[in-house]
């Protein structure tokens, strides 16, 4: 069957291709155990919570949400929906679980109910809590788990028992436990409470919305419907009040003092058995940020470390963490290169750029790390595994590809991708020596990406050229269509099948397709992420533009039609292309758009371009819709297409329509493409199948393509 599905048709039923394959790791640090999530098929939305026996290699079901359920329809609750949109979850079943220190319990909602399954026997069963539930925890010691329902924090044990409010929201704004906005949509923190090592309290963050503007998200196609009320922290306005609290398992409360007026933002909570908690929270301008420890007994915190850049300071996955014999674990920059430290000593330079801590261990310290900008070859688009002590680095993972690994003991899950092989290869090393392989069940793509890697022009910026099927040389030049992100948080340049499979299908519509990572992308160095500051508008396009240039030398690239296409920054990136450099860029597909930074998050969009109130002419020179940011608007017109959800509540539709009456007073036709019920994300099946070929056919039609 999978022949006969067109590859649009096949990539949205498969969700990328995610169904199916396994995900979410744990380890236990027994070494028996590896927990983990995937669902029964390549088309099968519902994930299941499996183990891997590492004793006799077999693999069981611990929870199946088919079984757990009834075969009912799952309900969602708004809280969960929207901590599934801040993660891009478009999946359901099993999204997501926690476990206890011992890795023998695990914890989950389904449809809004609590469940736990015993990891050792396989067997699941259902608390009966108030609901909906959101984010269950167990205890370490496995006696309990503490959930939030309507913006409390809630206990109970583990045989179904005793449960009770720890924390109560007492006001409709106010929530325990969950992550605010900016924390779960910009921070990578989606969590709201952390349990001490010894079971006995935690450590609960409280939200208050209440000085947050208040935003509504209409659904036009229906106007019988309320439209959704959303809090929207909008740059240059005020954020959600977080605070922290211990809160006991008697009930008693002690808040966390620290100096929340300069450093409102709690960006990470490391709470272990190697040392106090461990906070760092951020200035609101993200220049200076400090590592806390916070004293258990009275609330009070110290200062462990504070860090200053003249830019911004990034946060990093894993870090800081306490190590077994309590040093603090931390990713830093220094120069242009981004290090790993452990307390005040640095351990690895300029050749690593390091990306995300894996595991701080007794021996090193595992990582995730790209070439640095004095590496002796360059590796475009790979990120390896390395091992980092006081005896140097090793490199653990092997082959062209992008690696990551989890990892417990002697125990280590290492999960690879290949620019050579769909999906990822799961295997699990103990001791370093292969002890299984976790098979995935996700579809084979029914094309194969053929991605070449390269640099180009004078800054060697990264770029994937794609060809079509079956191109040979003689064949002459190809209509160009770009197809990037661009802008922070985003590699698109990367050695990997099935990140390229979208562009690959593009090229095979008779393009020649190149993405381009240029400055302000990450996973180069702190100095190339960095420049974009200010300037969004002009140093991310001017890479495009050199990229495609430069590339048009070594590759058959008609640069007399060029098109560009991109989705979120890659949208604002693709619109920013079309309006101020016509004379390279001949048709443009915009989709989910940011077009005024007025009109995005706090966290996000200060970082880059600072306060509106005290910058608004870097405000205006990178916006698409004010007077200047037209103005710098070239006079020949180019064919631009605008996509956006409607649903949409990172960003909002306001952007698209705003951007829409700019140009339409500014005479400049356009079209746009509303999408009802759609959020930033598309997975409904149909509408990601015919995005891609309405987009093909306008690229056709705009470039004079037959």
């Amino acid at each position: 069957m999978t022949g006969q599905l067109s590859f649009p048709r096949q990539q949205a039923r498969t969700q990328r291709f995610s169904l199916g394959a396994p995900r979410a790791f744990t380890v236990s640090p027994d070494g028996a155990r590896v927990a983990f999530l995937r669902s029964r098929s390549g088309t099968d939305r519902a994930g299941v919570l499996w183990v891997l026996d590492l004793d006799d290699g077999r693999e069981r079901v611990a929870a199946d949400p088919a079984l757990l359920l009834g075969g009912a329809d799952e309900e969602l609750s708004a809280e969960e929906r929207a901590r599934r949109e801040r993660s891009r979850e478009g999946s359901a079943g099993v999204v997501g679980y926690a476990v206890d220190s011992a890795v023998e319990w695990a914890a989950f909602a389904l449809s809004g109910r609590l469940f736990v399954a015993e990891l050792r026997g396989g067997t699941a069963r259902e608390l009966v809590v108030p609901g909906p539930v959101v984010d269950p925890r167990p205890s370490p010691d496995g006696r309990r788990v503490a959930y939030v329902t309507r913006g409390a924090l809630r206990v109970v044990e583990a045989d179904g028992g005793g449960d009770r409010a720890l924390a109560e929201p007492g006001a409709e704004t106010v929530t325990w436990g969950l992550a605010e906005f900016a924390a779960a949509e910009e921070m990578d923190r989606s969590r709201g409470f952390w349990w001490a090592p010894d079971g006995t309290s935690l450590l609960v963050a409280r939200v208050d919305e209440a000085p947050v503007s208040s935003w509504w998200i209409a659904d036009p196609a229906h106007p019988d419907r309320v439209p959704a009320q959303i809090r929207y922290p909008v740059a240059g306005t005020a954020n959600a009040e977080v605070s922290l609290a211990l809160v006991g398992l008697d009930g008693s409360r002690k808040d966390v003092e620290w100096d929340r007026e300069r450093y409102p933002y709690l960006a990470r909570v490391h709470w272990s058995a190697a040392g106090p908690p461990l906070l760092l929270v951020q200035a609101r301008d993200q220049r200076s940020q400090v590592y806390l420890t916070v004293d258990t007994a009275t609330g009070g915190t110290r200062v462990l470390r504070v860090e200053e850049d003249a830019n911004w300071l990034d946060l990093f996955p894993g870090v800081p963490v306490w190590n077994p014999d309590g040093r603090l674990v931390r990713i830093a920059d220094e120069g242009d290169a981004r290090v790993l430290a452990v307390d005040d000593r640095v351990l690895t330079g300029p050749r690593l750029h390091v990306r995300a801590v894996l595991d701080a261990g007794a021996e090193d310290v595992l990582v995730s790390a790209s070439a640095g900008p004095e590496a002796a070859d360059p590796e475009t688009g790979e990120t390896h595994v390395y091992r980092v002590g006081e005896r140097g680095v090793e490199r653990l993972s092997e082959g062209p590809g992008w690696h990551s690994a989890v990892r417990c003991g002697a125990v280590t899950v290492l999960v690879s991708t290949s620019p050579e092989r769909s999906g990822a290869l799961v295997r699990v090393l103990r001791d370093g020596v292969r002890a299984a392989t976790i098979p995935s069940y996700a579809q084979t793509p029914v094309l194969t990406a053929r991605a070449r890697l390269t640099e180009a022009g004078a800054r060697r910026i990264p770029c994937a050229v794609l060809l079509p099927t079956g191109y040979a040389e003689g064949d002459g030049p190809l209509p160009v269509l770009m197809d990037p992100y661009g802008g922070p948080h985003g590699p698109r340049v990367v050695a990997a099948q099935n990140a390229h499979l979208t562009s690959q299908w593009f090229a095979d519509q008779g393009f020649a397709v190149v993405v381009a990572d240029g400055r302000g992308t990450p996973h180069r160095s702190p100095g190339w992420e960095k420049a974009v500051r200010d300037d969004f508008a002009g140093v991310t396009l001017d890479d495009q533009v050199e990229a495609v240039q430069a590339l048009a030398g070594r590759f058959p690239l008609d640069l007399g039609r060029v098109a560009i296409r991109g989705w979120s920054y890659g949208g604002y990136l693709a619109a920013l292309a079309v309006l101020r450099r016509p004379d390279v860029f001949h048709a443009g597909i915009a989709g989910a758009p940011v077009t005024d930074w007025r009109l995005y998050d706090t966290h996000y969009t200060e970082r880059y371009l600072g306060d509106p109130e005290r910058q608004p002419a870097v405000y205006a020179r990178n916006s698409l819709v004010t007077d200047e940011g037209l103005s710098g608007a070239a006079a020949e017109n180019r064919p631009l297409m605008v996509i956006h959800g409607l649903a949409d509540d990172n960003v909002v539709a306001a952007h698209t329509l705003r951007l829409s009456s700019a140009l339409l007073a500014a005479g400049r036709p356009h079209e746009v493409l509303p999408l009802s019920g759609v959020t930033h994300m598309t997975p409904q099946e149909q509408v990601a199948e015919n995005l891609l070929l309405l987009q093909v056919d306008f690229l056709k039609r705009s470039l004079g393509i037959s």
